[in-house]
């Protein structure tokens, strides 16, 4: 069992500790820094572990940072998300990762915000997300089909060994 103490609120694993909300947020969202490195690579193991996202070299990792977002509860990460920008076109919400005991708190909420304001910011025209969570995005404003009943279609050219 771990404990999560905030000035503001005490979140745990316990799921009967965590029934109550109060406010402000006991976290903080703010853009990565090469010094959340090493911590997102360890933050991210678990959720490679459990299948959730595809591994990361630290290189891969290195890229994302400068439009990455990090949840913090006092110095720990419970929530991760970069922002891949390919064109003023497109970007891509990658590897959205939110520690299971924080989410429903609107963390992850949160981190896909930071990612719509950067893509805003940078005049992105579209950001996408590759999903196997497509009603939590659906309620980030995101839908399935692009203007014009465009739809994204994917083929692998290899297998995931």
């Amino acid at each position: 069992m771990w404990l999560i103490e905030t000035k503001n609120k005490a979140v745990s694993d316990n799921k009967a500790d965590s029934d109550s909300k109060s406010s402000p947020d006991p976290y903080i969202v703010r853009a990565t820094t090469m010094h959340d490195l090493h911590e997102i690579d360890a933050f991210l193991v678990d959720f490679v572990a459990a299948g959730r996202i595809l591994p990361r070299t630290v290189g891969e990792l290195e890229l994302l940072v400068p439009t990455g977002f990090i949840a913090k509860v006092n110095s720990q990460i419970v929530g991760f998300v970069a922002l891949e920008i390919y064109s003023p076109k497109l970007a891509e919400v990658r590897s959205l990762c939110v520690r299971p005991i924080m989410q429903g708190q609107g963390v992850g909420k949160r981190l896909i915000e930071a990612c719509i304001q950067l893509a805003s910011d940078r005049k992105v025209f579209e950001v996408m997300a590759i999903t196997s969570t497509d009603q939590f995005f659906r309620n980030c404003g995101f839908d399935f089909t692009l203007p014009g009943e465009k739809k994204a279609l994917f083929l692998q050219t290899r297998d995931n060994a």
